[in-house]
C-alpha cells in the first residue's frame, strides 16, 4: 500500500522508493515485481533505471477513495475495543 500510495504522486525510480518508504532495495524491488504482475503498476526503462507508475486510473480512483474512507471512519478504528485488542470475534 506504501508503494502505491507514494506513486500518486508520480512515477518513481526503486531508488526513489527506497529513499521515501527507508525500506531495502530488494524488499521495494520485490514488491514492485508483484505489484506489476497483479497489474497494479506499471514500469518504463530509462536507461539503466526504471520507472514506476501506477498502471490505470482505477488504481488512483481506488486510492483516493480509500483514503476518504479512512479520514471518515479511521477515528472510530481507532477507539474500536476489538480493534486495539486484536480480538477476532471467535475466528
Amino acid at each position: 500500500m506504501a508503494i502505491l500510495t507514494e506513486l500518486l504522486a508520480g512515477d518513481r525510480r526503486v531508488v526513489d522508493l527506497v529513499e521515501a518508504l527507508g525500506c531495502s532495495q530488494s524488499n521495494v524491488s520485490g514488491h514492485l515485481a508483484c505489484l506489476k504482475e497483479c497489474g497494479l503498476v506499471a514500469d518504463r526503462p530509462e536507461g539503466r533505471a526504471v520507472r514506476y507508475r501506477l498502471a490505470t486510473p482505477a488504481v488512483v480512483d481506488l486510492l483516493r477513495q480509500a483514503e476518504q474512507l479512512l479520514a471518515d471512519v479511521g477515528q472510530q478504528v481507532a477507539l474500536c475495543d476489538n480493534y486495539r485488542t486484536g480480538a477476532t470475534n471467535g475466528r
